[in-house]
């Protein structure tokens, strides 16, 4: 039992990230819900949203830290994957208006009866049923990840050419989502949400539950991603990143192994894209833009590529900075910062925030052992 890869996943750092997660989570539901607004601890219903947009973020970039940090994947359009799962979250929350849109057409969206729409698609089937809908988030972006890498990684497909491909399919799929004959929106994509399992979206009870999900979304992805690379598949994904002629020469089905991460990192990054369109209030084609998928490569190399708590952490990180910079003089300069923020974390901090921490620590801990085995008496005295 000892063996068991969700055992050794639990360890002290996975066992303190969880604890650390889940008191937040709590901390802030309560004394959103509970504290009166003239409290000082009375935390906003718009920082509850604005917190659990972060927390979507940061299981964004877990999911790209497991590819890129244990595989060496590096995808530059996992915000392809995002706005696909958000997708089928906000045609959900359009089916669920019904006559109370500005047309009142019991079964089209507003946007289909002002775009004389006849009826509503057949790809929009089954979205009124909030299951049919989960199924979705998790089904049309880890199928689109299974039919992109089947053919890049059966094609040997690897490094920048990989990644170059990757944005050309964001890219794409944008440009695609931008047209009205696609049938989402058009330009102005999904939005004017009413309810979500019968509650109101707005509604600031909703807006704390949509952030424990996020945050318990969040818990299950660290778990899932720690059991994983625990494992006997991890250290095989490690291998691939580290020598992949070499574990292909032994005898490693590398394709194999690369298109069930892949595929598994697609639908994290729906979940994603499903919890953060009802806390935003919108999903439009902009979600798909490439520069969007870059930025979430920047959040996990800041954090520290390889060690998921660092994913978390740069995601956060790096996006309260943008909530602070991108508001006030400072705002056309912000693409600037952020692309030099890259640069010197390249530079000065290769393994990012957390991952320095850690050789740090590594370090102190080997000059105390050593210290320590110094000042030991040796038997001969």
């Amino acid at each position: 039992m000892s063996n068991s890869p969700l055992i050794r996943a639990l360890d002290r750092g996975g066992i303190a990230f969880l604890v650390i997660l889940a008191i937040v989570g709590a901390a802030v539901t309560l004394a959103n819900l509970m504290l009166p607004p003239t409290s000082p601890l009375h935390v906003p219903t718009y920082l509850v949203a604005l917190l659990g947009k972060y927390v979507c973020y940061a299981l964004l970039a877990l999911s790209i830290d497991l590819i890129w940090g244990y595989c060496g994947i590096l995808s530059l359009g996992h915000g392809a994957f995002f706005a696909l799962g958000g997708y089928a979250m906000g045609m959900y929350l359009m089916r669920q208006i019904g006559t109370r849109g500005v047309y009142a057409d019991p079964i089209r969206p507003d946007f289909m009866v002002f775009l004389n729409w006849p009826e509503l698609p057949v790809y929009w089937y089954g979205f009124q049923h909030f299951p049919y809908a989960l199924l979705m988030v998790l089904l049309v972006p880890g199928l689109l990840a299974f039919v992109f890498g089947w053919f890049a990684f059966r094609s040997r497909v690897t490094g920048v050419y990989l990644s170059i491909i990757t944005q050309a399919m964001t890219f794409a799929l944008m440009l695609g989502f931008f047209r009205n004959n696609f049938g989402f929106g058009g330009n102005n994509g999904l939005t004017d949400f009413k309810d979500i399992l019968g509650f109101n979206v707005q509604a600031q009870g909703t807006r704390a539950g949509l952030f424990v999900a996020s945050c318990v979304a969040l818990g299950l992805g660290f778990l899932l991603c720690r059991t994983i690379v625990n494992s006997k598949f991890g250290l095989v994904l490690i291998a691939i990143r580290d020598a992949e002629a070499r574990a292909r020469f032994l005898g490693y089905r590398v394709e194999a192994y690369k298109l069930t991460v892949f595929t598994l990192s697609a639908c994290m990054a729906g979940v994603a894209g499903a919890l953060y369109v009802p806390q935003v209030g919108i999903i439009n084609p902009s979600e798909f833009a490439p520069a969007n998928s870059v930025e979430a490569v920047i959040w996990v190399a800041v954090g520290g590529r390889g060690t998921l708590v660092g994913a978390v952490v740069g995601a956060i990180l790096v996006n309260y900075a943008k909530t602070v910079f991108t508001t006030g003089a400072l705002a056309p300069y912000w693409l600037f910062m952020l692309g030099g923020l890259f640069v010197i974390v390249t530079l000065l901090l290769p393994r990012g925030i957390v991952g320095t921490i850690g050789d740090w620590t590594e370090r102190w801990r080997k000059r105390e052992t050593a210290a320590a085995a110094a000042a030991e008496p040796s038997p001969a005295e």
